[in-house]
């Protein structure tokens, strides 16, 4: 079988044609211009899923974006990072100028998917598990007994917006203290920030304080490593809050496995083992048997896999 991945982002578009034996087998990407409109956007994305069908025998198209998405994985409502976006029956869109059924998803419910068909997921053989994307912000996918859970409306597992600190940081939510507000990278990045312009002895003081904009978690993770205190204890200070986090999930879910995916979770042992700490001390003690956390392998192509396996799972 063969079906369409498309991972929709707000500055870049990537469709892949994926078998579910071989995996991807043929790929394009473009600028999504989602400030040319919902019609251009849909169109462009159409014209490439036209070409494709034309050469491969099709099932369907699985699609990822970033926002809300309804329980009848076809409408999204109030999309970050598209201008103008509110209520977008996507599907619709798709299908009304491919001819082929659709289904959409959150981007971070995509990666969870992802990981259990084609990664680390698979891999364990977890067939319950969280996955927590550490990326520009936080989203969450929760998969339970092998199948996503969506809630009763279908907008389940926003886990970056769980409050664990309400005098905390604000982020891209209406609450301060989020998930997200500690650990989205450019949230993380504003803090840490805040910390080096108050150490003008630091290197990361002298390489940032003319362009704080510049700075990323890689640079605290590879300071971190070459002995830089004051890197370490930021990154460990932000594995306590994914630590308490993780608490929260795992008392509410009775879920024990965890993946953890993009940017932030490349820092590695620093954030990881201060996560660990954590749970391991304030986690209730029945829940520790079997707890574990692991990282998703740098794999851009997670969330065509991941679309892909909506796709198969909808229409095969």
């Amino acid at each position: 079988m063969k079906a369409i991945g498309v991972d929709l982002g707000g500055t870049n578009s990537r469709i892949a044609v994926v078998d579910d034996k071989q995996g991807i087998i043929e790929r394009v990407s473009y600028p999504t211009q989602a400030d040319k409109g919902i019609d251009f956007v849909f169109g462009q994305l159409s014209k490439t899923i036209n070409t494709f069908n034309e050469q491969h025998s099709l099932i369907g198209v699985g699609f990822a974006l970033p926002g809300m998405v309804s329980l009848d994985q076809t409408t999204v409502y109030n999309p970050p990072n598209l201008p103008g976006w509110e209520t977008v029956y996507a599907a619709e869109q798709i299908r009304k100028r491919t001819a082929l059924p659709c289904r959409i998803e959150n981007d971070a419910n995509i990666a969870a998917l992802g990981s259990s068909f084609y990664g680390v997921a698979k891999e364990r053989g977890f067939s319950s598990f969280i996955t927590i994307t550490l990326g520009t912000g936080v989203g969450g996918g929760v998969i339970l007994d092998g199948e996503l859970f969506k809630g009763p409306k279908g907008m389940a597992g926003e886990l970056g917006h769980m409050i664990i600190n309400y005098d905390g940081p604000k982020s891209n939510g209406r609450t301060p203290g989020t998930v997200e507000a500690y650990l989205g990278q450019r949230f993380l990045s504003r803090r840490a920030m805040h910390q080096i312009l108050q150490h003008p002895d630091n290197p990361l003081y002298q390489s940032f304080k003319d362009q704080p904009d510049l700075l990323e978690p890689i640079h605290l993770y590879e300071e971190a490593n070459n002995g830089n205190t004051l890197a370490q204890s930021i990154l460990q200070e932000c594995g306590q809050y994914l630590g308490y986090a993780i608490i929260n999930y795992t008392h509410i879910f009775d879920v024990r496995k965890y993946v953890l995916s993009g940017g932030v979770s490349g820092t590695g042992q620093w954030i990881l083992e201060s996560a660990q700490k954590t749970i391991q001390e304030y986690l209730m003690k029945p829940y520790l048997n079997g707890h574990e956390i692991c990282i998703e392998p740098s794999n851009t192509d997670s969330a065509l896999l991941g679309a892909a396996a909506l796709a198969f799972k909808s229409f095969a």
